[in-house]
C-alpha cells in the first residue's frame, strides 16, 4: 500500500470519527434531557447558591445532568449562576434549560383582605424567598416607620391592595420599599387633598375604609356608610363601629381565625383602644387592608345627613339607615329580633 493511499485511509477514519463525534455531540445539546410529566415547572434557586447547588435542584427534573453539565460549562453557566424562579418546560434540551436557567421569572403577587401585619406577612412569604419574620422586622424597622411617618399601629395602612410583579429571590427590605413606592403612587395629590377635604390624612382615610370596608361588602353602599362615619366624626360621636370590636376581641385573645357573626352589648364595654364604643375617633391603625373601592369611599364620600345605620334583614348584604335615634332603634330591633331567630349566638 502506497502513502497515498494510508493518507487517504486515516483521512477517512478521522472524517468518520469527527462526524460520529458530531453527531454525539448534536445528540448530548439538542436532544430532550426532561423528566417531568408536567408541561412546565418552576425551579427555585435560593439566594448566594453556587452551581453545584443548582445541580442538585435540577437532578429532580433532568434526565442527565452530565449532558446538562456539559452545555452549562461550554455557556458559561457555572460561572454566572442566578438566584430567582425559572420556568422549565417539558421537552427542554440542554441549551434550553441553561437558557431557562438565566431567565429568573417574576412572581405576581395580589392580595387583599388581609387582617393585619403578620397575617399579610405570612401571605407573602409564601410566594417569594424572604419569610414572614424578616418582613415583618422590615415593614415595622423604626427608622424606615420614623421616615415615612408611620407608627407600629398604623405601618399596615402602606399597603395598597393590587397585583404586583417581583422577582421570587425580592428581600425583605426590597419588598417593602417597593410597597412604599407603590403607596407614594397610590396617594396623588388630587386623593391627599380628597382627604384633606374629609378632615383626614392619608393614614386617618385608610384606617377609616378599613372600617367601611369590614361593615359592607356591597361596593354602591361604601360611599354612604362613609358618609355616616364622617358626620358622627364631625359631630364628636364615637364611631360605634361594630367591626372595630369584633378586631379588638381577635386581637385580645390573640385569634385571628375565629368567626364573630355577633357583637353583644358586654363586647362594647371591653377596654380597648380599637373599641370605638368607647372611645371617640379613630382607632390607632386599620383593622384589615381595605381594597381600592373603600378607599375612594372615604375619599368621595355620599353627602347625606344619616347618623346611625343596621344590618337589614329585607336587603341582605345591605343596611338600613336612620338619621333620628327613634327610627334607628325600631331597624334595630328588627333586625335583632330576626337574628335571634336564626339561633345566631356569637
Amino acid at each position: 500500500m502506497n502513502i497515498k493511499k494510508i493518507i487517504s485511509t486515516v483521512a477517512v477514519v478521522v472524517i468518520a470519527v469527527l462526524l460520529l463525534y458530531g453527531s454525539y455531540l448534536l445528540v448530548q445539546i439538542f436532544s430532550s434531557n426532561t423528566k417531568f410529566e408536567e408541561n412546565e415547572v418552576y425551579v427555585y434557586v435560593p439566594t448566594d447558591s453556587n452551581y453545584e447547588d443548582v445541580k442538585k435542584i435540577l437532578e429532580p427534573y433532568v434526565k442527565n445532568i452530565d449532558r446538562f453539565e456539559m452545555v452549562a460549562n461550554k455557556r458559561s453557566y457555572p460561572e454566572n449562576v442566578k438566584a430567582g424562579r425559572f420556568l422549565l418546560k417539558k421537552g427542554m434540551n440542554n441549551i434550553d434549560l441553561v437558557r431557562a436557567m438565566r431567565s429568573n421569572i417574576p412572581v405576581k403577587l395580589a392580595f387583599n383582605n388581609q387582617e393585619r401585619l403578620e397575617n399579610f406577612a405570612g401571605r407573602i412569604g409564601s410566594e417569594i424567598e424572604a419569610d414572614s419574620t424578616s418582613l415583618v422586622a422590615a415593614i415595622t424597622d423604626s427608622v424606615f416607620m420614623k421616615e415615612n411617618g408611620f407608627t407600629k399601629d398604623d405601618v399596615f395602612s402602606m399597603f395598597i391592595p393590587n397585583t404586583y410583579e417581583v422577582y421570587w429571590n425580592t428581600s425583605a427590605i426590597k419588598f417593602r420599599d417597593k410597597m412604599i413606592k407603590e403607596y407614594r403612587i397610590f396617594w396623588t395629590d388630587e386623593r391627599v387633598a380628597k382627604a384633606k377635604a374629609q378632615g383626614l390624612t392619608p393614614v386617618q382615610a385608610t384606617i377609616l375604609a378599613s372600617i367601611v370596608h369590614k361593615e359592607s361588602v356591597k361596593k354602591d353602599e361604601r360611599p354612604r356608610i362613609a358618609g355616616v362615619y364622617l358626620n358622627r366624626l364631625r359631630l364628636g360621636m364615637p364611631l360605634q363601629a361594630d367591626p372595630t370590636v369584633i378586631y379588638a376581641i381577635k386581637k385580645k385573645t390573640n385569634d385571628f381565625d375565629q368567626v364573630i357573626k355577633r357583637v353583644f352589648y358586654k363586647d362594647l364595654t371591653m377596654s380597648s383602644p380599637y373599641n370605638t364604643y368607647m372611645n371617640v375617633g379613630l382607632p390607632p391603625g386599620p383593622i384589615a387592608m381595605p381594597d381600592i373601592t373603600a378607599l375612594e369611599a372615604v375619599l368621595n364620600p355620599e353627602k347625606n345627613d344619616f347618623i346611625y345605620f343596621c344590618a337589614s334583614v329585607d336587603r341582605f348584604g345591605y343596611h338600613e339607615f336612620a338619621s333620628t335615634l327613634a327610627e334607628h332603634n325600631v331597624n334595630a330591633k328588627k333586625y335583632a329580633d330576626w337574628i335571634n331567630a336564626q339561633g345566631v349566638n356569637r
